[in-house]
């Protein structure tokens, strides 16, 4: 199963690395490193609208990392795929769908 957490791994760190990416596209955006706001108040209510779309995807994207950076921190510590729920293991097909999931599918289903 090592081979498999380390192709898990890879996906991990691959996909940090799309979020830490889009996380600065975001924060460029938002912080108007392209220019300030347009003088047109029509124009602006649609950037001030579009503000609040990229902070939603700020903050998906920071939960999302958050859940990365805990499954690489497992992965480390030799607990990587126990559900956090129920202790039993999580199914591999699972993890290689979802390897930041905590939980198992039953636990998942549950709301557990």
């Amino acid at each position: 199963m090592a081979t498999e957490f380390d192709a898990i791994r890879r996906k991990l760190l691959e996909h940090k690395q799309e979020l830490l990416t889009r996380a600065a596209s975001v924060r460029a955006d938002m912080t108007r490193s392209s220019g300030p706001l347009e003088k047109d108040f029509a124009e602006q209510v649609v950037q001030m609208e579009n503000d609040a779309v990229l902070a939603g995807i700020g903050e998906a994207t920071a939960a999302e990392l958050a859940q990365i950076n805990r499954a690489l921190a497992q992965l480390d510590q030799g607990t990587y795929g126990v559900c956090s729920s129920c202790g039993d293991p999580i199914d591999s097909r699972r993890l290689l769908a979802l390897p930041y999931s905590d939980r198992c599918i039953s636990c998942a289903e549950a709301g557990g």
